[in-house]
Parts: C-alpha cells; structure tokens; sequence
C-alpha cells in the first residue's frame, strides 16, 4: 500500500502552527536534556551561558511548540521484566492506518509504532517478558485485527539505545 494513498481525515487535516525557527542555544538545550531530562533550569542555564529565566523560557516555548513532547526515562527491559523484543512488520488493508494505529497503541509492551513505506506497511516494536507472551500478542492479538492482512515477526537478540550526544 502506497503511503500517498494513506490521506488523512479531518482528525489529523489541523495542521499544528510551525516550530519557531531554533537557534543554537535552543539546539544546545535539546541536547543537554536529551541527555539528562531531569537536569535542573540552572544547570541549563549555566551550560548554554544564559540566564535562568532566559533558559525557562526557552524550555517553556520548546515544550509549547512541541519540540519538546516529554520528559521520561530509558528502560533497560530486559532489567524491567520484558525481555524479549521483536520488530513485528504488518500489511494492512488500505486506508485503515488510522483504525489499525489505535489498535495496536492498545496492544501490551507496544513500544513504537509507525506507517511506513516499502514492502510492508507498518512497523511495530514490542516488548514482552517471554516468547511465550509474544507468541500470544501476535497470534492472539495482532492477527485478530480484521485490517492486519498479515504479519512477520523479526526477534531481537541484542540491542542498544543510542545515547544522545552531550
């Protein structure tokens, strides 16, 4: 299915006001709290060379327009109990990606989900604490969405986060 057939309804036709242009201090902030999402307003103040109120403001209007859409932490998943991953490839019936994305936004350990395009239509990142578990999320769950034509499921044997630089 080709991407340029995906049009999306009046849901997803507001389209968000555009980030305002960032400047190098704003780059340097996404960096540092890329790296550390829970460094304190002085720390970033100190290491971009602005004042406090000058570096809040700026998160301020990053977290406002979006650039920034969160702060959370890094889970190491196998430590976490959800230690087997899999990359889950799925064809879907045309014009279902909205419908199809809900579904799987449900689905336990789902952990990045995206329309792509190429030989296959969407891929979904899961996370499960035994293959067992996994074997039911895709033979149970995925394959009983009526839009899922069909699945591949690629097992992870090791992987890395890449860390943001700083």
């Amino acid at each position: 299915m080709a991407s340029e057939q995906m049009a999306e309804g009046p849901e997803d036709s507001a389209v968000p006001a555009p980030a305002r242009p960032l400047d190098a201090i704003d780059q340097d902030i996404l960096q540092i709290l890329q790296a550390d999402g829970r460094a304190s307003i002085r720390s970033v103040a100190e290491r971009v060379h602005v004042s406090r109120a000058n570096a809040y403001a700026r998160i301020n209007r990053l977290v406002e327009d979006g650039v920034i859409r969160g702060f959370g932490a890094r889970v190491d998943h196998e430590r976490a109990g959800q230690g087997t991953s899999a990359y889950i490839t799925l064809k879907i019936v045309q014009n279902t990606w909205r419908t199809v994305r809900e579904q799987l936004r449900q689905l336990p350990g789902a952990s990045h989900i995206a329309l792509v395009g190429g030989d296959f239509d969407v891929l979904l990142l899961v996370h499960t604490p035994d293959n067992r578990a996994l074997r039911e999320l895709v033979l149970t769950r995925l394959q009983a969405i009526p839009e899922v034509l069909s699945t591949r499921t690629l097992l992870v044997f090791e992987e890395e986060d890449l860390e943001p630089e700083g």
